[in-house]
């Protein structure tokens, strides 16, 4: 079946990230189709003294409608790679996927001002206006970018070259 919905997820690790990011992507690889992946970007915990993130942005392509996204691709590659909740929404995890934009519709409203969010999405859509701010992610990321700790980690995604997944440039 041709993939009818497009969501821009974001994923992150603070527990092995290097490790999870990777695996992560060859299970979604799987479950649908990969168009586009940001470069790893690391930044500090927010909420909590923890280790740091390795976040990154992908475009992915899928049968599923929201509801089914999360429910039958990114929970269970949540689960596969270790994920516990818990009441702490800040403590470690394993992985963690948000869907930012669903069919062109932002989601994640409390993500559209943050560094590590903004700066991966604007490497796979740079053209989208930010819902909050009415001007280009790009130029937020820029923005943010001079503002914020946060580095680019160059080679993370080097173990999944051979899915032949499209890098944009640095923001």
């Amino acid at each position: 079946m041709v993939p009818s919905h497009k969501a821009v997820l974001l994923l992150g690790s603070n527990v092995d990230p290097e490790d999870n990011l990777v695996k992560a992507i060859r299970l979604l690889h799987g479950l649908g189709e990969i168009q586009k992946i940001s470069s790893v970007w690391e930044s500090q915990a927010v909420g909590a003294v923890a280790p740091n993130y390795l976040n990154a942005s992908l475009v992915f392509l899928s049968t599923n409608d929201l509801a089914q996204l999360k429910e039958f691709v990114i929970n269970p590659i949540e689960q596969v790679l270790g994920r516990s909740r818990s009441i702490d929404k800040y403590s470690p995890r394993t992985m963690d996927i948000d869907v930012i934009l669903f069919d062109n519709k932002p989601i994640k409203m409390d993500y559209w001002q943050s560094a590590f969010m903004l700066i991966p999405f604007s490497q796979v859509a740079p053209e989208y206006v930010n819902p909050i701010t009415s001007v280009s992610v790009l130029l937020d990321a820029h923005r943010l970018k001079a503002q914020s700790w946060i580095r680019e980690r160059p080679g993370v995604l080097d173990p999944v070259n051979d899915l032949d997944l499209q890098r944009p440039g640095s923001p």
